[in-house]
């Protein structure tokens, strides 16, 4: 039996689809559906010369069949969240700090150009020093691993969040700072009122690539004396040589990071903010 185009686009409108919708979908779709299939290749590729390598063997848990029965294996078990758990605290309560120290300094920066002259070259010194080379002073300042760590991770993320935060701040429009005086706000009320909100997107951005930076520093950070964590399970794979297991956290770090990202993309979407007259 024959189905003419009629019938076809009859059926779809029925199940509340038209076909130009779902070509819609299909091309939004057919980009990262083509990129996952690529590093999926990539993956299957890489595994097949590690299966094909006798010095290699002891790593053929690193190819994809093991290591996403593996991944299963961590989200049915529960052990995923377990391992999860703990590292997410720490990036949070990293963030944290960062925002509530960074916030206010990049705003200072932005308001008062002297202050940025002064602190603009220690500033930038301090950033490009990595955060893991304060490992030794974080393990002597603070009583407990988790505190230490947690101060690793917003000496990550700090700066992203300091600077964005200046910069939102040089990009008001006067006229807006203006108008907040001429209505009666003066010092923290108009900063909150007026600035705050106007630099609400530049904080997110700030903080979404502190994010991506605390995401990246907690691993190895939890290389410290820590018993939970994704670090910790990492290493802890490692030592036992349970490569597909290795490779399943992996994944889900990865997984983890791109789902805080997508949050954070949507919160940036959802802040943009212009004055009302």
């Amino acid at each position: 039996m024959t189905i003419t185009i009629a019938e076809e686009r009859s059926r779809w409108r029925r199940a509340g689809l038209s076909l130009d919708q779902l070509g819609f979908y299909l091309r939004w779709a057919a980009p990262p559906a083509a990129g996952i299939a690529g590093l999926l290749a990539l993956w299957w590729v890489g595994g097949w010369i590690i299966a094909g390598n006798p010095r290699l063997s002891a790593f053929t848990g690193f190819a994809p069949a093991p290591a996403l029965a593996a991944f299963a294996d961590l989200i049915v078990s529960g052990d995923a969240w377990k391992a999860a758990a703990p590292s997410l605290s720490r990036v949070l309560q990293g963030l944290f700090v960062a925002a509530l120290i960074g916030i206010p300094v990049g705003i200072a920066l932005g308001l008062l150009p002297l202050l940025e002259r002064a602190v603009q070259l220690p500033f930038q010194i301090l950033r490009m020093v990595s955060p893991l080379s304060w490992m030794p002073v974080a393990v002597l300042a603070f009583p407990s691993w988790n505190g230490a760590i947690v101060f690793l991770i917003a000496a990550a993320a700090i700066w992203p969040v300091v600077f964005a935060t200046a910069a939102g701040v040089k990009r008001i429009d006067p006229a807006w700072i203006a108008v907040g005086r001429t209505l009666g706000g003066h010092g923290l009320a108009l900063v909150r009122v007026v600035v705050v909100r106007a630099v609400a997107p530049d904080i997110l951005t700030g903080f979404r690539l502190a994010l991506g930076v605390a995401w990246i520093v907690l691993v190895p950070a939890e290389f410290l004396g820590v018993t939970s964590g994704l670090g910790y399970a990492i290493n802890d794979a490692r030592d036992t040589l349970e490569y597909d297991r290795l490779a399943a956290l992996v994944l889900l770090i990865g997984l983890i990071g791109f789902a805080l990202d997508a949050l954070a993309a949507a919160l940036l979407a959802r802040a943009r903010w212009t004055p009302t007259a």
